[in-house]
């Protein structure tokens, strides 16, 4: 597939610059935009904007389309439903899919126990009511969340995310009896693993001991690889010593897959990296492939606490959602998408891990399976992030074909969540671009 290089004429194109200037005009000036690119057409790994040029994703949607984008076979479900109805409200008029996609989750998501199901539209809505279980199960109001993470822009998910000036700014107050922990990342400890883990899970005890009181603590939730914050990977014991400790004290562990989920690490599940069962799970993004739905799965017993009527939402589970949904994960399973990012993973892991040594901007390779980032930096030595350079990166990648998105703090990570069932070509045609894009802006960083 030959993306359009030709940027004679300038970029955006004429098409795209119109509806640059009306979204300038008509879009609050809050929400964020990457390149502006409007899409004509999608398909697979190739995003085709106004003005006929094709782009390379690596973005995914923010990890939305692990089967791609338009797979036929979901585009064919939604059509079909969407022939029978598009809408009655689980509430109020219940619905096979609802039925049929809880079967299909509590089927995979990792427990050694009865599990019941939750359906909502979008991950936040997900973590507001995977806390609601928690608080409601346990009679207690404390919530642990962990530094750079990110758990989605409602109020309470809000609290629980640690990024403030881009996220949180001018919005308070926020939800109460939030709590923060530290996050094991052993780029920025600067030692080894085992030591990492062993000064974060203290910090985290030394935290809930002095400042709350493991008795008050209803949950603690956790992404197992962090998305937002920066493609962290929790280490397996650091996960294991975490689950041991919720058990001990009654504490539900809510693990929040909803970006590393559906395959992106090379399992259906990052907790099954480290042999972990979360006693709740949050679900969304690729789960729908492409459309908008989420969930709560987890212990029967937890998921029963809240009474009749308190969990709900008028779109929640849509027929047309559950349906795209459905059709996602039977192609998943046929497929084997856990290999297919696997073997993604291991290209990723190679090219990013050679950058990593050779070039001077590159500070840090890392990630599990084919959710895998780099982060850019001034200099090896001093690792300070680069905001500003990792911008140019985009750029330069965004002029030569290639979506990417940032992730980090100080937004100096570049992530992969490209589609897992993207080619080999397409993936090497992807890395040499970002490649490319790396050194120049490395080179200019030392002219």
């Amino acid at each position: 597939m030959a993306l359009h290089t030709d940027h004679s004429t300038g970029l955006p194109g004429p098409r795209c610059q119109e509806y640059l200037n009306r979204r300038q005009a008509l879009v609050a000036r809050g929400v964020v935009n990457g390149p502006p690119i409007f899409a004509q057409e999608a398909s697979g790994a190739t995003v085709i904007d106004l003005d006929g040029r094709r782009y390379l994703d690596f973005a995914g949607g923010i990890g939305t389309l692990n089967v791609g984008h338009a797979h036929p076979e979901v585009v064919q479900a939604v059509k079909e439903q969407a022939d029978a109805y598009l809408h009655t409200c689980f509430n109020i008029v219940m619905y096979p899919g609802y039925i049929e996609l809880a079967q299909a989750l509590v089927d995979q998501v990792p427990g050694d126990w009865p599990k019941k199901v939750m359906l909502q539209s979008t991950g936040a809505e997900a973590i507001e009511n995977a806390i609601k279980i928690a608080r409601c199960a346990t009679g207690r109001r404390a919530v642990v969340a962990f530094e750079n993470a990110f758990h989605g822009r409602t109020y309470m998910a809000l609290s629980l995310t640690a990024k403030a000036p881009a996220y949180k700014t001018g919005f308070g107050p926020l939800a109460g009896d939030v709590y923060r922990a530290p996050f094991p990342v052993p780029y920025r400890w600067r030692g080894d693993v085992q030591s990492c883990v062993d000064d974060a899970f203290a910090r985290l005890q030394r935290m809930v001991e002095t400042e709350i009181g493991a008795d008050q603590v209803a949950a603690i939730v956790i992404e197992p690889v962090q998305g937002e914050g920066g493609f962290h990977v929790a280490p397996p014991e650091f996960m294991q010593r975490l689950r041991d400790y919720c058990t001990r004290h009654g504490i539900v562990m809510i693990a929040d897959e909803i970006q590393s989920g559906f395959c992106r690490t090379g399992q259906w599940f990052a907790t099954e990296h480290s042999g972990v069962q979360a006693d709740l799970y949050t679900l969304a993004k690729s789960m729908g492939g492409g459309m908008p739905i989420a969930a709560v799965v987890g212990r029967a017993d937890l998921m029963d606490a809240p009474a009749v009527g308190g969990l709900g939402g008028t779109y929640a589970g849509n027929p047309l959602a559950c349906a795209a949904a459905l059709a996602t994960m039977r192609i998943m399973k046929r497929d084997d998408y856990a290999a297919k990012a696997r073997q993604l993973g291991e290209v990723l892991q190679a090219r990013f891990a050679k950058w990593a040594r050779d070039i001077d901007i590159v500070g840090d390779a890392r990630g599990v399976g084919a959710m895998q980032a780099v982060e850019i930096v001034q200099d090896k030595a001093g690792a300070e992030p680069a905001q500003d350079l990792a911008a140019r990166i985009v750029q330069y990648a965004y002029e030569a074909g290639l979506i990417l998105v940032k992730a980090g703090f100080h937004g100096n990570v570049l992530r992969f969540l490209g589609p897992l069932n993207m080619s080999q070509a397409e993936l090497d045609q992807g890395l040499d671009i970002l490649e490319a894009a790396i050194v120049r802006v490395s080179r200019e960083a030392r002219a």
